[in-house]
């Protein structure tokens, strides 16, 4: 992680320098000594995995620039707040109150290192994997209508998950996480596909590298009132990004080798630095670090997410294509 990261890092949760921070603030502990970051830590929505680029490596928007986003989101909250669809409105909504907006903030975006907050290149190894994946096909990313296979809708469609990275990325709703602790013990839980990852503290050494998992297999320890967690062991059957279907344009396949490093700290009362670097590199050039600040909020409830309860979907999707099939052979 580069200086500015670092920098940026501290800044950005605290609103001022380090050492004024260190000095006004002390984290809480436990009963038994830890750190305490339990509570309630909803991601805020409204800033883009990568920085646009005309933005260079500006990590926060000019006076001008957020009060431009103030007003969209105001703008957008009037349009939340219809009761009926226009004529010419597609998809779902509105009303909108269903959609998390999140409240506007300065940060350009959620990659904050490389200091250009964009995405590495990816390996040649990669782009040959993801142009000739399902014969040529490509990783399945946002549904376009092909329905030859269950296996061409992604698998946050299928309701088999979002991924580590994409549960904690917040998109569109229901983007509550909870932290508990217990001796020896962090749970990290996750609203929607209700994900749940235990992590043990004890030193103990990760699974079996032949056993692979969608979350991978996390281990944490502490360093200062820092919890550092380490993942490994995981597929290549998901993705990193938002809904684990990639960002926007791309799926954000990643190989079996990934090794996800995350460091949770608690810079005030209400806020929690969220920053995890992704080190896979058989799909990207060079490592890439984001930091997302999580706002603690008590009032915040997880609510249940059925996703596989009652979804027809899939059976919809295909049977409907095999109906077109035989109308068209007709």
């Amino acid at each position: 992680m580069t200086l500015r990261a670092f920098l940026f890092i501290m800044a950005i949760g605290s609103g001022v320098l380090p050492s004024v921070c260190a000095q006004s603030w002390k984290p809480p502990k436990t009963a038994w000594g830890d750190p305490d970051l339990q509570g309630m830590w909803p991601g805020n929505m409204g800033v883009p995995l990568q920085r646009p680029e005309k933005l260079g490596t500006r990590t926060t928007l000019t006076d001008q620039e957020f009060a431009q986003k103030e007003a969209q989101a105001k703008k957008q909250a009037e349009a939340d707040s219809q009761s009926t669809a226009a004529s010419d409105s597609v998809g779902i909504g509105p009303p909108s109150y269903w959609v998390e907006r999140g409240t506007p903030t300065r940060q350009t975006s959620l990659i904050i290192d490389p200091p250009n907050g964009r995405l590495p290149p990816l390996t040649a190894e990669e782009q040959k994997l993801r142009k000739e994946a399902r014969g040529g096909k490509g990783f399945p990313g946002e549904w376009r209508g092909e329905a030859d296979s269950y296996d061409d809708l992604n698998i946050y469609y299928r309701c088999i998950t979002r991924g580590l990275l994409g549960s904690i990325i917040p998109v569109v709703y229901n983007n509550g996480n909870e932290i508990l602790q217990a001796p020896g013990l962090v749970i990290i839980r996750n609203e929607m596909i209700h994900e749940t990852r235990v992590i043990p503290l004890d030193g103990r050494p990760h699974l079996n590298p032949a056993i692979r998992q969608y979350l991978g297999d996390s281990r944490g320890h502490w360093e200062g009132n820092t919890l550092v967690i380490e993942t490994t062991n995981f597929t290549d059957k998901d993705a990193i990004g938002s809904n684990g279907a990639g960002y926007p344009g791309d799926p954000g396949h990643h190989s079996a080798d990934l090794k996800l490093t995350e460091r949770l700290t608690r810079v005030s009362a209400d806020t929690l630095n969220y920053q995890a670097t992704i080190d896979d590199p058989k799909t990207w050039t060079l490592p890439w670090t984001i930091l997302i600040p999580l706002k603690r909020n008590d009032h915040y409830q997880l609510l249940e997410y059925a996703c596989h309860e009652g979804n027809i979907a899939m059976g919809d999707i295909l049977s409907g294509a095999r109906a077109d099939e035989r109308k068209e052979t007709k």
